[in-house]
C-alpha cells in the first residue's frame, strides 16, 4: 500500500481541514462541510469544535448553520464567610433536619 506523503499547509484551518476530505475552507465563512457529509463524521466534527475550531454546515452551498465551541457563563459561586460567621445561631424553632424530615415522611420515602 502506497504512502501518502503530507502536502504542504499554510494555514491552521486547512491543517485542521484535511482530518477531513469533505470540509472545505471557503475565505468568508472558514470551514465548512455538507449536512449530509456532516451527519457521518459528526464526532470528528465534534472534536474540531471542542479544540476551538468553529464549523459551518451547509446545504447545497448555503450556509445553515454554525458549530461552536460550547461556553459556560455561569460564574463559580462564592461563599460570604465573613457574613456567614456574623450571622447568629439558630437555637428554636424548627430546625432545617426536622423540616426535611417531615416533608420527606409525608411523600412516604
Amino acid at each position: 500500500m502506497k504512502e501518502k506523503k503530507p502536502t504542504a499547509l499554510y494555514k491552521a484551518e486547512e491543517r485542521q481541514a484535511s482530518r477531513l476530505k469533505e470540509v472545505s475552507v471557503l475565505p468568508q465563512l472558514g470551514m465548512s462541510i455538507n449536512i449530509r457529509a456532516a451527519k457521518a463524521q459528526l464526532s470528528a466534527l465534534a472534536d474540531m469544535v471542542e479544540e476551538g475550531e468553529e464549523v459551518v454546515l451547509t446545504r447545497d452551498g448555503k450556509p445553515v448553520l454554525r458549530m461552536v465551541p460550547f461556553q459556560t457563563t455561569r460564574k463559580p459561586y462564592k461563599v460570604d464567610w465573613d457574613l456567614l460567621q456574623s450571622m447568629p445561631m439558630q437555637t428554636e424553632g424548627p430546625f432545617a433536619e426536622d423540616l426535611v424530615r417531615e416533608d420527606r415522611d409525608g411523600r412516604g420515602w
